[in-house]
This record gives C-alpha cells, sequence and structure tokens, in this order.
C-alpha cells in the first residue's frame, strides 16, 4: 500500500485568525488528511511575542519570532501568510515562492496592491497563490466567480464585503445606538481592526471589491482611482429617515461593467438600498454578495464575514485546495493560461471615473429656520439640472435652524457635488451637507 504524503504547513502570524487556523486544523485533521489523502502536520508558527498568553498554544518549540525561520524551512510546504500590512508581508510571500513553496493568504491590502507582481512570481517559481480568504470571509465568492459561474460576464456585482461596518450599521437600525457608542461595542467585541481607518473609512472593502473585479473583469483598479467612502458621517437620523423612505443604508461595493462601451466602474461607499432588495436583509457581521451573470442572472451569496472562524474556514480551505495540488490536482489558481483570459478581458476596458456616476441622492443639510430658505436651496437645485423626489423638514427643539432631508431623481455626481459645494457657501446653512447615494439595480 502506498504511503501518505505528509504536507507541513507553517503560519506567519498567530493571531486572531492565525489561532483560529491551527486551532481547527488541529480538531479537525483526520477528516481532513481521509478527504486529501495525505498527512497533515502543523509544523509551527510566528508571533512577535511569543510569551504573551493565548488561547490556543502550539506545542513546544513551535512558536517563533523569526518569520523567516518559517519561510526558509526546507520541511514547510505551505506558508499561511496572516501577519497582515504590504511591506514585510510581501518580501515573505516573494521569498515563500522563491523557496519554491505555496502560499495562503488572507491578506486583502497586499493582493489589492501587488497582486499582479504576486501571481507572476508564483508562476516564475512554478508553485501557487491562494487567496480565497481575502475577500468574504466564510463565503467562497472567488471559487464561485472562477469556476461555478465561469460561463458568464458579469454587468453587476455587488453587496456588504465589511462585517465590522455592517454590524455596526446593523445595531443603529435596530436599537438606535449612536455611532461612537456601537463603535465602542465593536471594538470590545474584538470586531474592528487595529488600524480602525480599514474598516470605518471603507479601505477593507474596497481591498476586497479591486480583487473582485479583477477577477470578473481582468482590470486591477488602483484606490485613488475609485470612490472611496466609509460610514463615521451616518447618524441614526440618517439611518431613520431612510428607513421612513423605504430603505436601510448599508456600506456597499459596486462593481458595473458596461459592455456597450467597455467599461467598468469600480465603487465602495454607503448608499441606500431599498429594503425588500435581499442585500439590505443582510446584517450584523454578514456580509452578502451579489453576482448578475449573463447567463445564470442572479446569484446571492451570504456568509459570516467577521470574526475569527469565519475567516479560519476560507483559509482552510485553501489550505484544502493547496494541498490537493502538491499532490497533483489542477490548481484553482491563477496560472498562465488565466493570465492571457484575464488580458483578453480587460484588453481596451476603460475605467468609468466618478464623473460618470448617475443615481439618486439623499441629502442632509442643516439651515438656518428662517423665510426664504427652501426658496434659496431650491434655485440651487434647479441651476445644477437637480429634480428633488422628497423633502423632510424638520425643526430642532431650542435653536433657530432646521434640518432639511432631501431625495432627488437621477443626477450625475457632478452636478449634486457642485450644487452641494454653492449651498456649503451660504449664509444660511449651519454646517457641511451631507449625501450619501441611492443603490438602484439598473
Amino acid at each position: 500500500m502506498k504511503s501518505k504524503r505528509t504536507i507541513r504547513i507553517g503560519i506567519l502570524g498567530f493571531g486572531t485568525v492565525g489561532q483560529g487556523v491551527w486551532k481547527h486544523l488541529q480538531a479537525d485533521l483526520s477528516a481532513l488528511e481521509f478527504r486529501l489523502g495525505a498527512k497533515i502536520e502543523l509544523a509551527s508558527a510566528s508571533a512577535r511575542d511569543i510569551t504573551k498568553p493565548r488561547a490556543v498554544q502550539p506545542g513546544p518549540g513551535q512558536l517563533t519570532d523569526d518569520n523567516h525561520a518559517i519561510v526558509n524551512d526546507p520541511t514547510i510546504d505551505i506558508v499561511c501568510e496572516l501577519i497582515g500590512g504590504t511591506t514585510l508581508a510581501k518580501e515573505l510571500t516573494l521569498l515563500a515562492f522563491k523557496n519554491g513553496k505555496t502560499v495562503v493568504t488572507a491578506n486583502k491590502a497586499l493582493i489589492c496592491e501587488h497582486g499582479e507582481e504576486l501571481f507572476n512570481a508564483a508562476r516564475d517559481n512554478n508553485t501557487h497563490y491562494f487567496f480565497e480568504a481575502s475577500v468574504a470571509g466564510g463565503i467562497p465568492i472567488i471559487k464561485t466567480l472562477r469556476e461555478g459561474l465561469v460561463a458568464n460576464r458579469f454587468p453587476l456585482i455587488y453587496g456588504i464585503l465589511n462585517g465590522t461596518t455592517n454590524y455596526m450599521l446593523t445595531r443603529m437600525e435596530r436599537e438606535g445606538i449612536s455611532y461612537e457608542n456601537v463603535l465602542d461595542q465593536a471594538r470590545a467585541l474584538g470586531y474592528v481592526e487595529a488600524d480602525e481607518s480599514l474598516d470605518l473609512d471603507g479601505y477593507d472593502a474596497a481591498h476586497k471589491a479591486v480583487i473582485l473585479a479583477y477577477l470578473a473583469h481582468g482590470k486591477w483598479v488602483k484606490l485613488d482611482d475609485m470612490v472611496v467612502e466609509g460610514i463615521r458621517e451616518i447618524t441614526t437620523g440618517d439611518i431613520a429617515y431612510a428607513k421612513s423612505l423605504g430603505y436601510k443604508i448599508k456600506l456597499l461595493a459596486v462593481i458595473r461593467r458596461d459592455f456597450q462601451k467597455n467599461a467598468v466602474s469600480v465603487r465602495l461607499h454607503p448608499a441606500l438600498i431599498a429594503k425588500q432588495e435581499i442585500i439590505a436583509q443582510v446584517d450584523e457581521v454578514f456580509n452578502g454578495i451579489s453576482l448578475t451573470g449573463d447567463v445564470v442572472g442572479e446569484t446571492i451569496l451570504v456568509g459570516r464575514g467577521a470574526g475569527q472562524d469565519a475567516t479560519a474556514s476560507a483559509v482552510i480551505s485553501d489550505i484544502a485546495d493547496a494541498v490537493a495540488a502538491l499532490l497533483g490536482a489542477p490548481p484553482p489558481v491563477i496560472s498562465e493560461e488565466d493570465e492571457e483570459t484575464y488580458k483578453a478581458l480587460s484588453d481596451e476596458v476603460q475605467l468609468a471615473g466618478p464623473e460618470s456616476l448617475t443615481c439618486p441622492y439623499y441629502i442632509r443639510l442643516r439651515v438656518k429656520d428662517e423665510p426664504g430658505v427652501l426658496a434659496r436651496i431650491a434655485q440651487v437645485f434647479a441651476d445644477h439640472s437637480i429634480s428633488v423626489a422628497t423633502m423632510i423638514q424638520e425643526e430642532e427643539t431650542g435653536s433657530a435652524s432646521a434640518r432639511l432631508i432631501f431625495t432627488t431623481h437621477v443626477c450625475s455626481e457632478a452636478d449634486i457635488e457642485e450644487a452641494l459645494a454653492v449651498i456649503a457657501g451660504l449664509d444660511i446653512c449651519l454646517e457641511k451637507p451631507y449625501r450619501l447615494r441611492v443603490f438602484k439595480l439598473a
């Protein structure tokens, strides 16, 4: 009887996700070995402080503070890069490829900024790079795009790609908790990244949107060329007004491809979405992604997007694919043939800039409560070809001010920005105007 091959795994970064991967691999090792036909060994893990108390503790000698010791260990076959960041992580990933190792990562920022270089490096060194965990936590979105829906072109991909902000918006809507208070609770639960701007300013989800845009359309988009906005300025009042108008507020990634104009737009921002839409009903730490294919129609995937277990699940799924590839199975990763396919997909594709965006808008103004204010604002809207759909006025108790909430019919981003800049300069305007886009499927 042929003996099973032993596959040894090293983990770079033994934080929340690293510990989750180690814990679940240990718990399910026998079942995984049976399914994969190989013996799996957890060789070692790295951490900056190996003396720190941890819920998961490797065996004697298995925890090191030397990342390079893992990458340079000739007995390790698969390196899981879970340290985050784009500098040391890139250096270690390239070195792992040079040493012939397969790499599994959950690092969306690294792939967003250096994906093309890293895919090429893996191929040049005849090894593999797996990144399912980088996009949507426990949702197997990359496998779905590249395997299950391979027959499709995608005019629209949209959804919720950050579980932390979705949790915060859900609590604000459901319980009327202020942004500041719900942020404190999210921190206490360990949902917020160490660099909070990644979640709160939208960059975490924007990195994921870039990866999805590449997989669907073969186009790498720079963050500087995208609309990227977070949730810091959203109030419980905005959420309540949206609800009264039949909407919920969600932080949405939106990837649209106009195949007739051969243009693609990629953006990440909070938006009002009709509450009957399935994505609008995805709450708490869950992610939800809608893929509209020209063959299959709409497919929606929902799963946990924040927390140790969701990401660990995706990492272990990639480890399973990596083991299968090492045993000779065709790897579901970026190959030379894929690169040709993506190049063909992206040939002559233009990036549609923010100025091309048209949609309805939600506008919040705080103004002096005096005669003539509405007329002056209406004139500004008219001067910029903006048609108002609804208006709500609410006096503020104890002050000579009022809050005005408008929704518009479809208009251009450029017209809205110019009109709000004019309104901000009027003597009746008491704070910077705030606007949200209203998401429409068509």
